[in-house]
């Protein structure tokens, strides 16, 4: 393949110009998209791009370059071209396997450790892992938790555990199965979950970037809620007494999964917005003696708050 400008020895900025102008139709940042790629084949900081565009290249990295260019024009995303994906300060391994992590679901794992102080030892689930995102920065933020993911796919879970060979050697335990099934006996303080929430006819999925993602990890039935009504189901089962599910979803699905979760037995949930504003995950409490009347029967002090003081 050749160079993007046919130069047998292009320089940083042409090869630069060219790609910004085969990117200009296929994606919404075509020259941040480019600037990730070379740097990434160059294995340099982007700031080295700016501060060298007369740098010019062999050969080699100019058609490893013009090769990925091609792919990203075709749809492939970024992180599944370079491999990586930053979360929660955490370059992690991303491929076609998982979904790539978003930066709305760093809140999730905000709201799980306003909710695990910093020397608490609690029982961690995250509940359909991926990449081992959420479940890393949590067992990176509180070292003495016992932090378990679980994942349907062989594939994630192998993605999950190469990234926490890197970030947190042996402090994740990986388990295969469908949201909670495998825990039946098991019970957990915390447990989290980014689950598909897509309706499956949505037209979005046809477009940019998830059209390369797993659809399994995006779309949930009809209207989408189809896992949150799953792990909802299945949560009483594996939450101690006073234990919190903190799940993402849509931004216009506040109600609906606030309903479900109360239907399950949680407390009215508290919405938590994202940086833009939009709602964007709930926090359901289950307290004994909670019903769906919204009468608490428990009294005395709240246990789990008595275990994360110890």
């Amino acid at each position: 393949m050749l160079s993007p400008t046919n130069d047998p020895a292009p320089s940083v900025a042409s090869l630069l110009a060219a790609a910004v102008a085969k990117l200009t139709r296929s994606t919404e940042s075509p020259r941040l998209d480019a600037e990730v790629l070379l740097a990434h084949v160059l294995a340099r900081p982007r700031s080295h791009l700016h501060a060298w565009p007369e740098q010019r290249l062999d050969a080699g990295p100019a058609h490893a370059f013009a090769e990925l260019v091609a792919r990203r024009a075709n749809g492939i995303p970024v992180a599944y071209l370079t491999g990586v994906r930053e979360f929660f300060s955490m370059p992690l391994e991303v491929d076609p396997a998982v979904l790539i992590p978003r930066p709305e679901t760093e809140l999730l794992v905000e709201l799980a450790l306003e909710r695990i102080p910093a020397d608490a030892a609690l029982c961690i689930l995250d509940a359909g892992t991926g990449s081992g995102a959420i479940a890393l920065a949590i067992a990176g933020a509180r070292p003495r938790c016992q932090v378990v993911a679980s994942d349907i796919s062989p594939a994630a879970l192998a993605v999950a555990a190469r990234n926490a060979e890197r970030f947190a050697p042996g402090r994740l335990a990986l388990v295969a199965g469908d949201w909670l099934a495998p825990f039946a006996g098991q019970s957990f303080d915390v447990i989290v979950s980014n689950p598909p929430y897509v309706p499956q006819a949505d037209p979005h999925l046809e477009r940019g970037d998830v059209r390369a993602e797993p659809r399994g990890a995006l779309a949930a039935g009809v209207d989408g809620l189809d896992a949150i009504r799953m792990v909802a189901r299945q949560a009483p089962r594996c939450l101690r007494a006073y234990g919190w599910l903190i799940i993402e979803h849509g931004h216009d699905q506040r109600e609906a999964v606030a309903d479900i979760l109360k239907r399950h037995g949680a407390r009215p949930p508290e919405t938590a917005r994202d940086l833009a504003g939009k709602p964007r995950a709930a926090c359901g409490q289950w307290v004994p003696g909670f019903g769906i009347s919204g009468q608490s029967g428990a009294a005395g002090r709240d246990p789990l708050a008595n275990r994360m003081r110890d």
